[in-house]
């Protein structure tokens, strides 16, 4: 390959990830690469252990160490003066058919850069998807999913990691898998988890641990009603949500029934009637707007409020 020829290439290359920045900025979705040292803030990573040489899937790699600036979330340049590393990198790659492997950050499925940022690019750009890296894999209390982890998503796995270092919940119960799809709801949990300590102890007469009242609360409290959002169906009526944002959503709305109607409105008639109100299909719309324009329709419940979980809801 000639100089010429590689000049042309990293220029296609800054060229799409100029495109890249103008379209995430239009729609507002994250273009850039994560940052090593945010990542390990927010996650509260543990010990570090040398996992040695693999081959790591391209598309899994989602951050760096030191260059997050001068790469976009597809690992093509953005900035012009990397274009002497990109373009005999380039070069090397067409007359030896192949790279030295790269150093790389493990955390759950997603890869952080340590040393080789410029060879991911031509990796990336010369459509290779798989890689051949060191490893080094720090330790996470929380599910990561490379393919999907990005500015938005981190502060919520954080807010996840948080909650477990003070919960302890993934070592109390191992199957736990409690996930939002919008920040604030682990603080609502810890929330609930107070309030149900609180009348543990009033009820039992005794003092009761943080251990046993986030058990307790778990078996009792949320778990049943996942069961009972399982059972009926209702995540499918509400795409791109998780269980837990249901899990809220219907606590709240039980609340409401029950200032409304008394205190025997239990947890399957919460989650049947706020489905029924607020579920976001086409089918169910149009039901409520029948209801509407012929009558006969029971008091409407408001919508649960934006402050108490986050910026979305369904309704």
């Amino acid at each position: 390959m000639s100089d010429m020829q590689a000049s042309a290439e990293f220029e296609r290359a800054r060229l799409r990830a100029f495109l890249r920045d103008v379209w995430a900025a239009l729609s507002g979705r994250p273009n850039r690469l994560l940052a090593w040292e945010e990542v390990r803030s927010h996650l509260r990573l543990g010990g570090q252990v040398y996992r040695g040489l693999q081959t790591v899937p391209v598309r899994q790699i989602v951050g760096s160490v030191n260059r997050y600036r001068d790469f976009d979330r597809a690992f093509l340049p953005r900035r012009s003066h990397t274009a002497d590393r990109w373009k005999s990198i380039s070069r090397a790659f067409y007359e030896e058919g192949d790279l030295p492997p790269v150093k790389l950050y493990k955390v759950g499925d997603a890869y952080f850069v340590l040393d080789g940022n410029h060879r991911v690019s031509v990796a990336r750009e010369h459509g290779r998807e798989f890689i051949d890296a060191e490893v080094i894999e720090a330790r996470t209390r929380v599910p990561i999913d490379g393919e999907h982890l990005d500015a938005d998503t981190l502060e919520i796995i954080g807010e996840y990691a948080d909650f477990l270092e003070r919960t302890h919940l993934d070592e109390l119960r191992p199957d736990q898998r409690i996930e939002f799809t919008v920040g604030g709801g682990y603080r609502r949990l810890l929330e609930h988890i107070a309030v149900h300590r609180y009348f543990m102890g009033i009820e039992q007469g005794r003092f009761i641990s943080e251990e046993e009242a986030v058990c307790d609360w778990y078996d009792n409290v949320y778990m049943p009603l996942v069961r009972i959002i399982r059972e009926k169906g209702i995540l499918k009526e509400f795409p791109g949500r998780k269980e837990a944002d249901l899990y809220l959503w219907i606590i709240d709305h039980q609340h409401f029934l029950r200032e409304q109607f008394g205190p025997e409105v239990d947890s399957e008639e919460a989650a049947e009637h706020f489905t029924r109100e607020f579920s976001p299909r086409l089918s169910r719309q149009a039901t409520r707007i029948v209801r509407k324009l012929f009558g006969g329709s029971p008091p409407e419940p408001e919508s649960p409020k934006e402050e108490d979980y986050g910026k979305d809801h369904p309704s």
